[in-house]
């Protein structure tokens, strides 16, 4: 495991009288190729104690709703399985994730927790590293490279920030041995409350927003993750690189859901796709450039941005362009709650929205679309921004993650240049229906939306 990987958040010393180490875990909800649980492995081996893994389920956590939580307490149940099966303690407690590690952290040696990088995700970690008494380091394991190791700034675009991943890439793109714990947790009396092995009992205790259901189509768990995987790499990944943008007939992973909530790791994904005999050169660097390249650009984008949830992150020439043409006539506007329901004029958008609303997840390149028509039909930029956002959260598994925030804000002209001027959009890229026409069978996307839906 390379040392850029891990940071000590306290500078305090271990406590050689714990009786073992904690792994916090939050954003790496996984037990295989998870480089802070086999870290706590190695530390716990090292003082000659057992691991014990805690999770705070926080019922405030933001915009998140009973999908969200479904999906994620479904891959839950499925990585205590795991932990078990290797003899270390899983513990589950509702609250606010960084105080249920603190309470936790009383009897441990040591505490060790993985990374996030959005304002709260960040926080927490700080929060632990001052209040706990004994050593915190934190273990970057869902970033390919770690992100202050590309850049020391917010990047303009992939442009800027491809040669200096590609740079770094082979030193941290390795793969991730299994540590075998030399002391078994599994008797110990600690327990956190929750019995994550029924994750729809669970489910049923929350108090979180219950409006959006729980997708049908799409389930979690590190095990669905890897057959999506496998299933890609044999299905789909020939041909990839001329093939994705087609959301009639999709040649995708489809794993945006379980990178989000840490089920599976972009390194195993990433060996996985290099090492793999299908598929040319030119398909796996497509789809490396998305895994690699756009995802660690999002990565950098909320990292060196404190606003990147608001209309004012975007760059200074989209934001003048879009005020230039405020007041340009909207062909048509519609309000949230029609776009919402997908009361428009528009057969393929209403569509998109329907995949989004019904199942949780959308085609990237419908997603691109979805996003342009916001802002064409809104009466002012910032509405269709946040409007986009509130939809984007709401409904997809994936959203409120670097990806999310980065992929909203590119509509409006993040990582992006500057195009042909045109009403309303000023500068920033348009999209249309006939551009859709130009690229794939809008007909049979609607068709197979349809059959999602009803099959779901």
């Amino acid at each position: 495991m390379h040392e850029d990987r891990l940071k000590n958040l306290n500078g305090k010393p271990i406590d050689t009288n714990g009786d073992y180490v904690l792994y916090w875990m939050q954003q790496s909800q996984r037990a295989h190729y998870n480089h802070a649980l086999e870290y706590a492995i190695s530390l716990a081996n090292s003082i000659n104690v057992g691991v014990v893994v805690c999770f705070g389920i926080s019922e405030k956590y933001p915009e998140a709703n009973v999908r969200h939580f479904g999906f994620m307490l479904q891959g839950l149940s499925e990585t205590r399985f795991f932990l078990h099966e290797r003899g270390i303690k899983f513990i589950v407690k509702k609250g606010t994730p960084p105080d249920i590690a603190l309470y936790f952290a009383g009897k441990a040696a040591a505490v060790v927790c993985d990374r996030g990088y959005l304002k709260h995700q960040r926080q927490w970690r700080r929060f632990l590293g001052k209040k706990a008494k004994q050593q915190v380091i934190q273990v970057e394991g869902d970033s390919i490279v770690p992100v202050e190791q590309v850049s020391d700034t917010r990047e303009y675009a992939a442009r800027t920030i491809r040669p200096k991943i590609l740079r770094l890439v082979d030193m941290y793109l390795q793969g991730l041995s299994l540590r075998k714990p030399q002391k078994n947790t599994l008797h110990l009396d600690i327990e956190g409350g929750v019995n994550i092995q029924h994750p729809e009992e669970v489910l049923s205790t929350l108090s979180v927003a219950n409006d959006v259901g729980v997708s049908q189509r799409i389930r979690g768990g590190t095990s669905v993750a890897r057959k999506k995987l496998q299933y890609f790499i044999r299905s789909h990944l020939k041909g990839y690189a001329d093939s994705r943008n087609d959301p009639a007939f999709p040649q995708c992973s489809e794993l945006s859901p379980y990178l989000h909530f840490g089920q599976i790791s972009p390194i195993e994904v990433a060996l996985k796709i290099k090492s793999s005999k299908s598929g040319s050169s030119k398909d796996k660097e497509a789809f490396l450039e998305e895994l690699l390249i756009r995802r660690e650009l999002a990565i950098n984008f909320v990292f060196f941005e404190k606003d990147y949830d608001k209309y004012v992150c975007l760059p200074d020439w989209a934001k003048k362009t879009l005020h230039e043409h405020r007041n340009d006539t909207r062909p048509y506007r519609y309000t949230r709650k029609q776009m919402e329901n997908g009361e428009t004029h528009d057969g393929p958008w209403n569509a998109a929205m329907r995949e989004m609303r019904e199942t949780g997840y959308m085609h990237n390149y419908m997603r691109m679309y979805w996003g342009k028509k916001i802002l064409e039909w809104t009466n002012t930029p910032e509405y269709g921004y946040s409007t986009a956002l509130y939809l984007n959260n709401k409904y997809f598994i994936d959203g409120r993650d670097p990806s999310s925030y980065s992929n909203i804000a590119w509509i409006f002209g993040l990582h992006d240049r500057p195009w042909k001027e045109r009403d309303v959009f000023g500068k920033v890229r348009y999209m249309n229906e006939n551009g859709l026409r130009r690229k794939f069978d809008i007909g049979a996307y609607i068709d197979r939306v349809a059959q999602l839906v009803e099959n779901k």
